[in-house]
């Protein structure tokens, strides 16, 4: 096992062993672009893995000396390869730094004029509020492009080496993130509040065996609470009752299930900022008052609507047929009553699952 978590020891031990005397992993992470791109955290964690897979048990440059006893090459496997890139600080490395001309780059979906409280609030943070400037929007949008160019080499290192092993067409292989970035989209970037940009991800998966879905595209909704009964589906291990999610493995076989979700879920809770920072927490003055419970709003979207609801008990609803860029919100309360009944369906449903499915 590589430990990459804060500060990033291992990875910092290798940029020390080349020469880049870096005191800590966020100085590291800026100062990409001025180091040549074999030396990115990117290229070390897939270095390792290969490392890893090529030698089963054996560990890579900067992991840890504990090694593994050698198993034969038949033995199954699993990894959990968890890239930090792309992400914030929004500094490609190397070559990818100069991948994509800011020039030429797409412009984010502008703030809408008529904005929730909430939304003018989060824009006033730091941390959260997108560039003020064309150009500094646009070099941001390369940087994080060049980052999501810099992955996608190195997953077709690792199926490269896959193939060459002979395990492509006996090893399952899941892409998805944790979380969408803003970007810029509505004055904002990172990970906050309530918009798609945040919440939508990338959600790729490949079993050899169900030639039926290979190259298929799915445009119904999945969430990632779908991903463990679906690896407990393809190894054929039981899926626990308490899972939230359903495996695709029909979707991965080429059938299309009739009793589907009709919806994406999604949750954000401010608390932490009211709590850690009161300099931001002043920033946030929506809502008026400091009680936590209320922090948080829900979404659900559908393919028609999204419907937002705070913890305070306002609310919003958009209409994606007409107003797709999530700026003009619904203010006919009849056509969203029925949004508002489903979530609170589905929260009932949902209330406190500790010990459901348990015995």
């Amino acid at each position: 096992m590589l430990d990459l978590s804060e500060p990033y020891v291992p990875w910092l031990a290798h940029l020390r062993a080349h020469g880049h005397d870096i005191t800590d992993h966020v100085a590291a992470l800026i100062s990409e672009p001025e180091r040549d791109e074999s030396l990115s955290i990117t290229a070390f964690l897939t270095d390792t893995f290969l490392g890893w897979l090529n030698d089963r048990g054996a560990h890579g440059p900067g992991a840890s000396n504990t090694r593994a006893p050698a198993r034969p090459a038949d033995t199954p496997w699993f990894a959990h390869l968890s890239f930090l890139r792309p992400h914030p600080p929004y500094n490609a490395a190397g070559k990818w730094s100069r991948a994509y001309d800011p020039g030429a780059v797409d412009m984010p979906i502008t703030p809408a004029a008529d904005r929730h409280p909430f939304h003018d609030a989060v824009m006033q943070l730091p941390e959260a509020s997108a560039p003020r400037t064309e150009a500094g929007m646009r070099e941001m949008r390369a940087q994080y492009y060049g980052m999501i160019g810099e992955v996608d080499h190195h997953l077709g290192r690792i199926i490269e080496t896959l193939r060459e092993r002979g395990e492509w067409d006996r090893t399952v292989i899941v892409i998805t993130a944790d979380h969408g970035e803003q970007l810029g989209d509505h004055g904002l970037r990172e990970k906050l509040g309530y918009f798609e940009q945040s919440y939508h991800i990338i959600g790729m998966v490949r079993s050899p065996q169900h030639t039926g879905g290979h190259a298929r595209v799915v445009r119904a909704f999945t969430e990632n609470v779908d991903v463990f009964p679906t690896l407990c589906d393809l190894i054929e291990a039981p899926i626990p009752a308490q899972c939230d999610g359903r495996s695709l493995v029909p979707w991965l076989s080429g059938d299309t299930p009739d009793d589907w979700r009709a919806m994406a879920t999604w949750e954000y809770d401010w608390r932490q900022i009211y709590i850690d920072d009161d300099k931001n927490g002043s920033a946030l003055n929506w809502p008026h008052d400091r009680r936590l419970e209320r922090q948080n709003l829900c979404v659900q979207r559908d393919e028609t609507f999204a419907y937002v609801q705070f913890g305070n008990g306002d609310w919003l609803a958009f209409d994606l047929a007409t107003d797709p860029t999530w700026r003009t919100p619904i203010t006919d309360a009849a056509r969203v009553l029925p949004l508002a009944q489903r979530m609170l369906t589905w929260r009932s449903q949902h209330a406190d699952r500790r010990l459901s499915g348990l015995k």
